[in-house]
């Protein structure tokens, strides 16, 4: 199982009323919630780690998690309010206004943690969740304890408007990369971790060196570019599709990455350490497709595989 530990929560997307005026419909997200829910979605065995409200959000969170086919053993409950994102979209593109406080996802502590069993072979994590405390703390502790042996992604998504401590933050995204074996940023995200004048070709050698031996590093339409442990460089294009808004490709991005790599016995840190430049490729290739389906769409409504094969 692919365990994806972060936040869920609901964004707020505007919709035009029947009065002209714009109104908000709530859908489920959240960047590591999206990726668990396309991991389903696409076939692979998928769980989340994450606490969940009780409220009437937390249910629709917990509904759609289910008929995703995710598995929720991990979820922790409480009767803390659901996170709410309130989205605006420009010429398709995203931002966000947060209403995080004392959330269910945002207060879960160590302790809160259930034992994780043998079959979770992978821990997926990033987003938010590792900026907001106390939560981020916890999410650390847990790839700290149980990623020495599992594989691990890391996607930063850093959003600078989180990050009330920026040592703090720095520090705990260092001890996250050095047991990452992937990660993927945007040249934004690299450029905020070394915010030096060097060129991102030395930032990203200085990420590898931070300890993972995979790095991808997402272009928008230009597509993305990775590098091997061995510091073979490849690019792999953008598909071209009708954008209609881009919440979650970037979290559908890497589901479909993840999925590839696992139903080819490749989600280990043995397999990732001596990972072919075809089978990196193949995967990106497939991440980047099934992101072309969730960017034709409004929300974060990632594609189940059968719709892929009718394409």
């Amino acid at each position: 199982m692919i365990l994806c530990a972060g936040e869920a929560l609901i964004d707020m997307i505007p919709t035009p009323t029947l009065s002209d005026r714009e109104g908000y419909v709530p859908h489920t997200g959240g960047a590591v919630f999206n990726t668990a829910v396309a991991l389903g979605r696409l076939g692979a065995r998928s769980g989340l780690l994450c606490g969940i409200s009780t409220d009437l959000f937390g249910q629709q969170l917990m509904t759609a998690l289910v008929a995703s086919h995710v598995d929720v053993t991990h979820v922790i409950r409480s009767d803390r309010p659901t996170t709410l994102a309130f989205v605006q979209l420009t010429d398709g593109h995203a931002t966000y206004s947060f209403f995080d406080e004392n959330s269910a996802g945002r207060m879960i502590g160590t302790d809160d943690i259930p034992p994780l069993s043998d079959d979770v072979t992978a821990l997926y994590c990033g987003g938010i969740s590792l900026a907001c405390e106390p939560g981020a703390e916890t999410y650390a502790h847990l790839v700290q304890t149980e990623g020495t042996d599992r594989a691990v992604m890391l996607d930063p998504n850093i959003r600078p408007g989180f990050i009330q401590d920026s040592a703090r933050y720095r520090a705990r995204l260092t001890r996250v990369l050095a047991l990452s074996d992937i990660v993927k940023v945007s040249d934004e995200d690299l450029n905020w971790i070394f915010p030096g004048p060097e060129p991102l070709t030395a930032k990203i050698d200085m990420l590898r060196d931070a300890g993972p031996k995979i790095v991808i590093m997402t272009r928008g339409g230009a597509g993305v570019t990775a590098i091997l442990p061995d510091g073979a460089e490849i690019t792999v294009p953008a598909q071209r599709v009708e954008v209609v808004d881009t919440v979650g490709a970037g979290d559908t991005f890497n589901a479909g990455v993840l999925a590839h790599l696992s139903e080819n016995g490749l989600l280990t840190k043995s397999a990732l350490r001596s990972l072919s430049t075809d089978d990196l490729t193949a995967a990106l290739r497939f991440g980047a497709r099934v992101a072309a389906v969730t960017v034709s769409r409004a929300g974060a409504n990632p594609p189940w595989r059968e719709e892929l094969s009718e394409q």
